[in-house]
């Protein structure tokens, strides 16, 4: 795609952006789309098929504007992971409260396997956060399922919210419900040097995840095991985790 093309579609994108949210999914039509960023219909099918092919685009366009005040936002956070936790929570909820038509469109019509790439980056995001959390001994389930819990509460606490007038919103109820959630799945530190062995367990497999996946080894030495046994001590550490 040249130079030219690239831009006529990002606005596109951006005016579709700005129908969307002054008017819902509604209001982003092809005619209107096209009337507004002065384009043909014809040009407008070109680039994006149809208005369910527009909306798919429009998603990954509000994930990248999350994206891009995520990143911004927990670069200024302290390096510390359940903070970052924490933050991401109320990042995440003031997003979707500040941009409901786009959070509908992004979180409320997914389908499986049909994730755009910056959603499974947004993903990817959350599961960094929660490795780091395991790795200093802050995590007291594993990566996978606290990836899953802190997901879904977020999605729904946002929801709930979107669907609220807002004169009735009350954000102290995802207060409340993001230190009940973080707290079931993290651990106060400094982590119990004796009796805490699930959150080692976990320690020791985020670590060994780190190596394995990163290709730079999170002790400053390869893994010294065969394929199956890596395999086997990550299940062991997980029945410790238990």
């Amino acid at each position: 795609m040249n130079e030219e093309r690239r831009a006529t579609r990002r606005q596109v994108l951006e005016v579709a952006a700005q129908l969307l949210e002054e008017g819902g999914s509604e209001a982003v039509s092809t005619r209107a789309v096209a009337a507004a960023a002065g384009v043909t219909a014809p040009a407008l099918y070109r680039m994006f098929g149809d208005k369910d092919g527009l909306l798919t685009e429009l998603a990954a366009y509000g994930f990248e504007m999350y994206l891009t005040e995520k990143r911004e936002a927990l670069a200024l956070t302290p390096d510390d992971p359940v903070a970052d936790l924490y933050r991401g929570w109320d990042l995440h909820v003031d997003f979707g409260v500040q941009h409901p038509a786009f959070y509908m469109l992004m979180y409320g019509t997914v389908q499986p396997g049909r994730r755009p790439p910056a959603a499974d980056e947004a993903h990817g995001l959350l599961v960094r956060l929660l490795r780091r959390a395991a790795e200093t001994g802050r995590l007291r389930v594993p990566v996978e399922q606290a990836t899953r819990v802190i997901h879904a509460a977020t999605t729904g606490a946002t929801l709930a919210l979107i669907g609220e007038a807002p004169s009735e919103r009350d954000l102290t109820t995802s207060a409340r419900l993001r230190d009940t959630v973080i707290a079931s799945v993290t651990t106060d530190p400094p982590a119990p040097s004796e009796s805490d062995l699930a959150s080692r367990a976990l320690a020791l497999d985020a670590a060994l995840e780190n190596a394995l996946t990163s290709g730079s080894p999170a002790v400053g030495t390869e893994v010294p095991l065969r394929d199956t046994e890596t395999a086997l001590l990550r299940d062991w550490l997980q029945q410790l985790a238990g």
